[in-house]
């Protein structure tokens, strides 16, 4: 079988991982697109192509000036692959927590308000 700490569990950063979580699956299991050694990596810089941190702050970072800047560095070797790593739980992060804050403060009753046979009404001709 597959080892429990290399299973589903470790697939994917679920909306219900903590910080901790986010970071540990982030530095131990998403696939880097960065060289074999910090040498060869400042010489030729990394692949934004393959590098899964970086398909996720393509989707997660709003700041479209700071994404190419990543990618500027990151595929020069400016910046290594630990970097990189760093910048996705940075912006990851908030996300993760805030939906949880707002996850929290969701009642059944609101659940089922939001569910109601309703009524439409059109307001045109």
């Amino acid at each position: 079988g597959i080892n429990a700490e290399y299973g589903e569990a470790n697939s994917a950063i679920f909306l219900t991982d903590t910080p901790a979580q986010v970071k540990k699956k982030v530095n131990r299991f998403a696939f880097s697109g960065g060289r074999d050694t910090i040498e060869e990596h400042r010489r030729l810089g990394g692949n934004c192509d393959v590098d899964v941190p970086f398909q996720y702050l393509k989707v997660f970072e709003m700041d479209d000036e700071k994404l190419e800047n990543i990618r500027k560095a990151y595929s020069t070797g400016e910046m290594l692959t630990g970097e990189i790593k760093a910048e996705l739980v940075k912006t990851l992060t908030p996300v993760i927590t805030e939906h949880q804050a707002r996850r929290k403060e969701l009642t059944d009753e609101r659940v089922k308000e939001f569910f109601a046979l309703r009524p439409l009404t059109f307001s045109g001709k």
